[in-house]
């Protein structure tokens, strides 16, 4: 039997977005989820700091597989100690994909990582192109107040409206909990990527 996948989430919702996830492309992996909101709370007021950092190593190192990070905020932290970061395999895509880069983000603190990121890949693909930002934080409390669908359609119209003012290649919904906004933007005829999916199975291979 293939050892348990262990997860490491800052939101109550993921939980059940990745349970349904694993049902669907591998009902028989086992998954551990921890879902530590602190974390999140602390690395935003306080950024990411030693402590904290032991805090994750800890978890880490305890686990018996593979550790996914899905929180874009600690997302270089747990990948420094071994995780499997949820974005890097959204952003390889990204890079791969051509054209400027629409990245979308509701939180400051994952602004940094995620450009970071996007950019290592960019420049391991050998590609140079524009990255779009865009904040979206406005509707990050509906999703605090798990408000999802309202987020997501939030989501999806500031999506939208951004795409149909700007040139843009793909785009990059940088944080797990944008993944649902995915459905509604079908319709762009531009690839919109998600990184939910794509860290599984990098885990489920690893």
């Amino acid at each position: 039997m293939t050892q348990p996948i262990t997860l490491i989430h800052t939101a109550e919702i993921h939980r059940a977005s990745f349970s349904t996830l694993r049902d669907r492309i591998a009902p028989e992996a086992e998954l551990v989820q921890h879902v530590r909101t602190d974390w999140l709370d602390r690395a935003r007021k306080h950024g990411v700091r030693q402590g904290l950092i032991d805090e994750i190593a800890s978890l880490i190192h305890q686990a018996p597989g593979p550790v996914v990070c899905t929180c874009t905020t600690l997302g270089e932290a747990a990948a420094a100690l071994g995780a499997i970061r949820i974005d890097a395999p959204m952003m390889a895509e990204a890079a791969r994909a051509g054209g400027p880069i629409l990245m979308v983000y509701a939180l400051e603190s994952t602004f940094e990582p995620s450009l970071a990121l996007l950019e290592s890949a960019l420049q391991n693909a050998q590609q140079e192109t524009q990255v779009l930002p865009l904040f979206i934080g406005q509707f990050w409390p509906l999703f605090e107040a798990g408000e999802v669908e309202a987020f997501t359609a939030c989501v999806a119209g500031a999506v939208k409206d951004a795409v149909a003012h700007n040139d843009v290649g793909c785009v990059v919904l940088a944080q797990a909990s944008m993944a649902a906004a995915a459905p509604l933007l079908a319709d762009l005829d531009k690839p919109v990527l998600t990184s939910p999916e794509s860290a599984l199975r990098a885990a489920l291979s690893a």
